[in-house]
């Protein structure tokens, strides 16, 4: 005998065609809601910089921002010249990648290339703690370690003195080597076997497999890890703010004390200067200027990545 479903009751097979779109919709709000939360939150960070660093442009001339040389907005005397900043900035970051760049994209070559799969398992987690200790240790390590160290190797003229640049941004190196070397190796690992095998096959070496076939291949992959690496280096605050000085000197000379962007804003923004005064809206204008930089090497990054992404079939 057939079964008789009385009429207005949905059927086992409606239920289970209609069941799935609800949780699909479900499920594709959601990831909206997810992607939209990260394009408000940088509309609301631009909103919250915009209207005082409007008001501090309206007091203080965006030529004389940019291309003054003195930079002393919290004293009797103000002066607005962000150019100081800016070095300390290029200086920290310079060095910062003089050891993240070879060191974590040695260490990616590697753990993707050479070492057996127990290394790699025990490498691997051990090169990304560095990325969980707080930055405050990294920046106590560059002031009672590595500071003194660079001290007694620096070769040329006067010794640097306690605080440095360089100090600094070597241990910043270090700490962004996670970094680098994370995302290059998962970029190795995701160029097809078969382009090693051919290599292989027509009797190259693991170096030349590793130089002219893996890297090529990752370059895209390894490219963003290096910006990223700049971005998180230009971004530091901590260790900036305890091992490298302060000062904001007009020097190219990272034996010297400086003071990055980071480091003003997280000095300046303790609540020493009174709401509404042009010293407190430094910090607006020195956060636009930080975000806009930043914004614009991410666009330049975007860019050389797909100008060298590869697309295998």
């Amino acid at each position: 005998m057939t079964a008789v479903v009385p009429s207005g009751l949905p059927t086992r097979g409606s239920l289970g065609a209609r069941h799935p779109r609800y949780g699909e919709r479900a499920v594709v709000f959601g990831l909206f809601l997810c992607a939209a939360i990260s394009v408000l939150t940088t509309m609301a960070i631009v909103l919250a910089l915009v209207p005082p660093t409007i008001d501090f442009f309206g007091k203080v001339s965006i030529g004389e921002f940019l291309t003054g040389t003195k930079w002393s907005p919290l004293f009797a005397n103000p002066r607005f010249g962000v150019l100081p900043l800016v070095t300390g900035t290029m200086v920290t970051t310079a060095c910062a990648l003089v050891v993240c760049v070879p060191v974590g994209l040695g260490s990616a070559i590697y753990l993707s290339e050479y070492a057996r799969t127990h290394t790699r398992h025990v490498i691997k987690p051990a090169l990304e703690l560095l990325a969980g200790i707080p930055t405050v240790v990294y920046g106590y390590f560059a002031l009672e370690v590595v500071g003194p160290i660079v001290q007694r190797l620096w070769p040329f003229g006067d010794r640097p003195g306690t605080f440095s640049a360089l100090s600094a941004g070597l241990v910043m190196g270090v700490m962004i080597i996670p970094t680098v070397g994370s995302l290059s190796e998962d970029a190795m690992e995701a160029v097809p076997g078969g382009l090693r095998e051919g290599a292989y096959a027509l009797g190259s070496t693991r170096r030349q497999v590793a130089a002219r076939v893996v890297v090529p291949a990752a370059l895209s992959g390894i490219v963003a890890s290096f910006v990223l690496a700049i971005s998180r280096a230009v971004g530091e605050t901590m260790i900036v703010l305890i091992a490298a000085g302060g000062q904001p000197n007009l020097a190219f000379n990272p034996g010297e004390a400086m003071q990055t962007m980071t480091a003003f804003i997280g000095a300046a923004g303790i609540g020493d200067q009174p709401t509404g005064s042009t010293g407190y809206k430094t910090i607006f204008a020195v956060g636009s200027l930080l975000f806009v930089a930043t914004f614009v090497m991410n666009l330049v990054s975007i860019r050389i990545v797909r100008r060298f992404r590869e697309i295998y079939e």
